[in-house]
């Protein structure tokens, strides 16, 4: 059976970030402000990719385009006084 186009899925790519705090991890969808959590590092990616796919579904993509840029991170050490 042939596909149209309303049935084809276009895939998006955005950027991720997971940082650990406590015993959570901590997964962020930096275009979108979407945030989530897991026990784990696979539970927290899976649970960023539902919510990432629920938000997509509920405000639509029409006006969101892809990430095009390359995001560096790097830890940054700052001084202040005590």
């Amino acid at each position: 059976m042939r596909r149209t186009q309303s049935q084809r899925t276009k895939r998006l790519r955005y950027t991720a970030v997971v940082t650990r705090e406590g015993d959570w991890y901590i997964a962020r969808c930096v275009e979108l402000s979407v945030t989530t959590q897991g026990r784990t590092l696979d539970e927290a990616r899976a649970n960023l990719q539902e919510a990432v796919e629920l938000y997509l579904e509920s405000f639509g993509t029409e006006e969101l385009g892809e990430s095009t840029t390359e995001v560096l991170l790097y830890p940054l050490e700052v001084g202040v006084n005590a």
